[in-house]
């Protein structure tokens, strides 16, 4: 089953922005994932990996709630 993790940067107060990506993770695929996990980080870190996989790096992609779910949809259901 799908384990996702949010990284993000505590300092910069990106908290409620990891906690919307949860909660439409969670809206849209609820049992279908395992674990959908804020992970506290700093240094400006704004990461969503699925199953270890990078699915959002604010460093290179635009923040997009539907478009992050999206990218987490291809790993739910997925089997190994």
């Amino acid at each position: 089953m799908t384990q996702v993790e949010i990284e993000y940067c505590v300092p910069c107060g990106m908290l409620e922005r990891a906690q919307d990506v949860q909660a439409a993770i969670l809206e849209e695929f609820g049992q279908g994932v395992e674990s959908v996990a804020l992970v506290t980080g700093d240094g400006g870190v704004f990461e969503v990996r699925a199953d270890g996989e990078v699915v959002f790096d604010k460093e290179s992609d635009e923040f997009d709630v539907d478009a992050i779910v999206e990218s987490v949809g291809g790993h739910v259901g997925a089997t190994a």
